[in-house]
């Protein structure tokens, strides 16, 4: 089973929807986080949880 960490981002409501995916597009290319979920608020403010796989190093025994 994969272990994944998550990561909460709040996009204000004057953030234009442009912005808004030029700063998740950030996220993914540079931090290695997906889309886990995204809630439009009812203000127009978004609520975004980023999620990255946790990849566990497996310690050699000599």
């Amino acid at each position: 089973m994969a272990e994944y960490e998550f990561v909460d981002v709040y996009v204000p409501r004057g953030v234009s929807r442009k912005d808004a995916t030029r700063l998740l597009t950030e996220h993914a290319e540079y931090g290695h986080w997906e889309l886990d979920r995204l809630s439009l608020m009812r203000d127009g403010s978004r609520r975004v949880r980023l999620r990255r796989r946790i990849i566990r190093q497996v310690r050699a025994t000599w």
